[in-house]
């Protein structure tokens, strides 16, 4: 990734700016130029047994993994025959807090996200959609964009 220093005139003081990504950040990224990265959207439903049974959406999730999964399978298949976008679904639905980024997680690393997540991440082309990933945080559908 390619950061580039630029000067706040608001705060008087400089900052890092992503020009790939638009993202900017106060504190100097770490020096990852060298490491493959990915971007990845992603739709998240949890279930009982998730990390942290409780989202945006809901204080309490108590709904099965198994569930889960025909949930995910249902938004699965309306992603695909093009009914919606990953994206618009995932900004009502997912339960996770990238919900309201189109479940855009940004550029990625190895090393940086739970290991059946990134290792699916890495698998995938771009614009290739994931079948239902089991992870820690619940189950997930995963859209490769860079």
């Amino acid at each position: 990734m390619v950061w580039e220093e630029k000067w706040s005139r608001s705060r008087n003081r400089v900052y890092y700016f992503n020009p790939r990504t638009g993202e900017s950040r106060w504190e100097k990224p770490e020096d990852d130029s060298n490491e493959p990265q990915v971007r990845v959207c992603h739709l998240l439903v949890k279930h009982n047994q998730s990390r942290r049974p409780s989202s945006w959406k809901e204080a309490n999730i108590t709904r099965t993994k198994e569930e889960a999964l025909e949930i995910i399978k249902g938004y699965r298949e309306r992603i695909a025959s093009g009914e919606i976008s990953l994206q618009e679904l995932a900004k009502t639905e997912s339960d996770c807090g990238s919900a309201r980024n189109g479940g855009d997680l940004g550029f990625f690393g190895r090393g940086k996200m739970q290991p059946s997540f990134e290792e699916a991440s890495f698998a995938l082309e771009v614009n290739q959609l994931s079948e239902p990933i089991f992870s820690d945080s619940g189950i997930h559908l995963i859209l490769r964009i860079a």
